[in-house]
């Protein structure tokens, strides 16, 4: 959807929304009547207001470095702000991705188009030789990361608008 705001161009909202906090409680995931045999797991997040967000937690969840979950871990998870989802109490959202917080890294997940700019028109990639392009399943990625959804790690950025950086690596969230 498509935010017009006096006669600037328009601002899009990100397709992403993402919610950080502290993992309180890690269950396995049942559908309907049925165990997943361990393959999905419920997230419950706490965050810094005290609020609680359940998180889907499947294996097409793109982990950032592959690092291992666990209560007590302070995270970020992102989900699809387009996808459908029950309205119940506390929130229940299927991850897209999950980063743990580290003081030196920076995750940025969203669409970059042609030009490597995110949505929101806050951040734009520089690509050099020297950027990882990944797959979620950590394969390089054979085709331009533009025009895709994108999980981006870096640890710098400029503080212009939109702000530039070069990333470190570049994991593509393929369809």
């Amino acid at each position: 959807m498509d935010f017009v705001l006096g006669q600037r161009r328009p601002y899009k909202r990100s397709r992403f929304g993402s919610v950080t906090g502290t993992i309180v409680e890690m269950t396995p995931g049942r559908v309907g009547g049925n165990r997943t045999n361990g393959c999905i797991i419920f997230v419950t997040l706490e965050d810094v207001n005290g609020n609680t967000v359940l998180f889907l937690v499947t294996p097409s969840t793109y982990v950032v470095d592959f690092e291992t979950l666990s209560v007590g871990m302070p995270c970020t998870f992102w989900y699809d702000a387009d996808a459908p989802m029950p309205l119940i109490y506390p929130p229940q959202y299927n991850a897209v991705a999950a980063a743990l917080e580290k003081n030196s890294r920076m995750v940025s997940v969203g669409y970059f188009n042609a030009s490597l700019v995110n949505e929101e028109q806050t951040l734009q990639l520089n690509m050099d030789g020297s950027v990882e392009v990944r797959t979620t399943n950590n394969q390089y990625f054979q085709g331009n990361p533009a025009n895709h959804k994108l999980v981006v790690t870096y640890d710098h950025s400029t503080r212009s608008i939109p702000a530039q950086t070069t990333p470190q690596r570049v994991v593509v969230l393929c369809d």
